[in-house]
């Protein structure tokens, strides 16, 4: 019951269906849990993780390649996938970028650079495009209520907003937030370097957030907004939903004839029990791995042989490389405890060509610039040669916390044939059942974006004025261990051919159509931007297809 699920589960119960929402972790409360002083508790969730997959109870198991043993994350690291009503929805940071047809037809535009790539790549164009998606873009931003200022309104270019972004109907819903000081200093020295910088639309409150029913959630400023504020409790109050917690759901069941889903067996973590619960229409929407994880155990769709290359559940997951790097300003003082508004530049993904041939590449990437790398009990950004510990490592932590932006990069992920999900063969999870293996490492065109960004990145510090630059170390193998991003992609691909993809452009499994799969495992590949957003859109427009379709009509949807 993240973002997806609660908007699915909203919509249908407006529809007047009957629906019942299973989520494994515990309820949420929007007032206890959010409040200020248990939101700030940077031990509780920087450290020990509340909010997030337990992993005593279920994790993946990963590697990079075939010939390498996979083991277990016994702690998070690359990702962080949120357990609980909310899931995920309650641990981002609320970046809200539409994602254009630069990405759904890259097969298209970006032709003469796909064909240079590895032997091994893939990349198709998407069954949708940004004019389909446009009206739900509107009703998540709407939702969410989206600060920001739009840089494209029916052409017209403003250069207050991302003057690359596809064009959109008019303003986003709120005034965008005050960049602050590291918003002006990156600002400056992107116009330097004729480049385009922006302050990133954002969900998040600027006070306490007044809910639908009227109830008054406490907050404070700049805190990204979720499914337990926005969505659950409307949710709730409708008579024909019902929310379990505590349930974890171990198969989806099918009929044997006719192959659709006939509802789902969860175990009840308060007891230990097992429960059936029968539906007319199943909608898988957890998270990236979840999804293709409960295909996989429920046995829907043939997992993906990368030697053969038969199958399709699993196949295509993406990641992304992110550089990290680290500037010093000894003269400024950026109070990063007051804002962690991004200041984001598209000139390398969405902008004209950045010299693609030039570099190798295909896709690109997205440039942030913050002030909030960490929480102090977090933060560990230091200028090299800073002593090591001790007093004198203490007072440059002291002195430079305030003083440090932080500046990164993500890239787009084009499919590798062997990079995939499956399960695991000597692992287990809690309940016996066989955990998700992860095999993932970047590619050429990872590492080479990757080296582009970091280029990128250095020359920004420089016409900042930064005193002290720490690079990023280059893209070369992914680790599981450094948080990077938790945007995890792939393995139950949408398409327009059931040959070629698990579900249609409406997420509907073209194995069992009355089987809705919602989340980032839709994607076919993964773009540079958050995945947040389209996760959103697509999940409005599912909606609305069973609603004004579907109901009227039971069957294939595309």
């Amino acid at each position: 019951m993240g973002w997806a699920g609660s908007i699915l589960a909203g919509e249908l119960v407006q529809a007047g269906l009957r629906v019942v929402g299973l989520e494994r972790g515990r309820a949420i409360d929007a007032v206890q849990d959010f409040a200020v002083a248990a939101r700030r508790e940077a031990l509780r969730h920087g450290r020990r993780r509340d909010l997030q997959l337990d992993t005593a109870r279920s994790t993946v198991t990963v590697r990079n390649r075939d010939d390498q043993a996979a083991l277990p994350m016994r702690r998070l690291g690359a990702f962080l996938p949120g357990e609980g009503v909310g899931g995920s929805g309650n641990l981002w940071g609320g970046l809200s970028l539409r994602w254009g047809d630069e990405v759904f037809r890259i097969g298209e535009r970006q032709r003469e650079h796909l064909a240079r790539l590895d032997a091994d790549r893939s990349a198709a164009d998407w069954p949708l495009s940004y004019a389909e998606l446009a009206p739900w873009y509107e009703r998540y931003e709407a939702m969410a209520a989206v600060c920001g200022q739009a840089g494209n309104v029916d052409g017209r270019i403003d250069p207050g907003g991302n003057v690359f972004e596809a064009p959109r109907r008019g303003a986003l819903p709120h005034p965008r937030l005050d960049a602050g000081l590291a918003g002006e200093v990156v600002g400056d020295a992107a116009r330097r370097l004729g480049l385009h910088a922006f302050t990133m639309p954002m969900a998040r409150a600027s006070g306490p957030f007044v809910r639908a029913d009227g109830a008054v959630v406490p907050g404070e400023r700049n805190v990204a907004t979720s499914p337990v504020h926005r969505l659950v409790p409307q949710a709730l109050a409708r008579p024909g939903f019902e929310l379990r917690t505590g349930a974890w759901v171990t198969r989806i069941e099918t009929d044997r004839q006719t192959g659709r889903a006939v509802g789902v067996r969860y175990v009840d973590l308060a007891d230990g029990r097992e429960w059936r619960q029968p539906a007319d229409i199943v909608v898988l929407a957890s998270y990236t791995l979840g999804n293709v994880h409960l295909l996989l155990l429920s046995q829907i769709g043939e997992a993906y042989d990368p030697v053969s290359g038969r199958g399709l559940v699993g196949r295509d997951y993406c990641y992304k490389s992110v550089a990290r790097a680290s500037a010093f300003f000894e003269d400024r003082h950026f109070n990063p405890w007051m804002s962690d508004t991004l200041t984001a530049l598209d000139d390398f993904n969405a902008g004209p060509d950045f010299g693609r041939a030039a570099a190798g590449v295909a896709g690109g990437y997205i440039v942030y610039a913050s002030t909030a790398a960490a929480t102090p009990v977090g933060a560990r950004a230091l200028p090299a040669g800073t002593p090591a510990w001790g007093s004198a490592w203490k007072r440059a932590i002291a002195h430079w916390y305030p003083r440090t932006l932080a500046l990164s990069a993500q890239t787009t992920m084009l499919p590798r044939r062997g990079n995939r999900l499956d399960l695991d063969p000597t692992y287990r999870d809690a309940l016996g059942d066989p955990l998700l293996r992860m095999t993932f490492d970047y590619g050429d065109n990872e590492r080479r974006l990757s080296a582009h960004s970091i280029g990128t990145l250095a020359r920004i510090a420089e016409a900042a004025g930064a005193t002290h630059y720490v690079p990023p170390q280059p893209a070369r193998h992914w680790s599981a261990v450094p948080y990077q991003a938790t945007h995890c992609a792939g393995g139950t691909r949408m398409g327009r051919d059931p040959g070629d993809s698990v579900t249609n452009g409406y997420g509907q499994c073209w194995q069992a159509d009355n089987l809705f799969i919602a989340g980032a495992s839709l994607f076919p590949h993964n773009g540079c931007y958050p995945p947040t957003e389209l996760v959103c859109a697509l999940a409005y427009r599912t909606a609305d297809a069973i609603r004004s379709r579907y109901l009227a009509r039971p069957g294939p949807l595309a």
